[in-house]
């Protein structure tokens, strides 16, 4: 598949390395220009483009940027992208930490996603967020191993969703389906299931655990 990855920080990186290796052609693009990218570039043999340039043709669109910088990004960013495109929404929100007080879901009660969502102007399906960003090279794993650890998956567009899976799959790690963006709350910062590494039946027992009251220390 075409993959086009906007953010090369830590989760941006590793999966720019590892879906190259499984034979993707990924773009990947920064805030920071195509230039600051030659190393990666050079080491995977992803092609690095501008952030205006990432979607283009793309089968599946990675948005994997600090969570305040997502208004910031260029408008028609995704227009380009192939028919039927998927967009996986990595980010998180901190407010204390990094991102300052965003109305959208501190008054309006948006989920992450959903906020983000609304800002890219097309549907988002929910991945990665909790994942260790090392873990996508050292943790993947054979279908039916026993130590291969599931990640959760949030979005409406079931087409989209599927096609995230399958990705996920592929990559060497089991999927469970944690809802629509109005339930990915289950998924976000400081819930049972962030940064749990556990199977299907772990995961989808944090994914009930959850309570949707946004944890003090995640409130801005």
């Amino acid at each position: 598949m075409k993959i086009g990855i906007i953010g090369a920080g830590n989760i941006g990186g590793n999966l720019t390395r590892r879906l190259t290796a499984l034979g993707h052609e990924v773009a990947v693009a920064n805030s920071r220009g195509p230039e600051t990218l030659t190393a990666l570039a050079e080491e995977t043999g992803a092609t690095a483009v501008t952030v205006a340039e990432a979607a283009h043709g793309a089968e599946i669109v990675v948005v994997t940027i600090p969570f305040k910088n997502v208004p910031g990004l260029p408008a028609g960013l995704l227009d380009g992208a192939a028919p039927g495109f998927a967009v996986i929404d990595t980010g998180n929100y901190y407010p204390r930490q990094r991102d300052g007080r965003i109305a959208g879901v501190e008054d309006e009660g948006l989920t992450e996603s959903r906020w983000t969502e609304k800002q890219l102007g097309h549907p988002v399906i929910k991945a990665f967020n909790g994942t260790y960003a090392q873990d996508i090279l050292d943790r993947h794993r054979p279908a039916g191993a026993a130590d291969r650890i599931a990640l959760p998956v949030a979005g409406d567009d079931e087409a989209a969703k599927k096609a995230v899976r399958d990705l996920i799959e592929e990559l060497g790690f089991d999927t469970v389906d944690s809802g629509g963006l109005d339930d990915s709350w289950r998924q976000q910062p400081d819930t049972p299931v962030y940064g749990l590494r556990e199977g299907v039946e772990g995961v989808t027992r944090a994914l009930a655990e959850a309570s949707p009251d946004r944890p003090e220390g995640f409130r801005g």
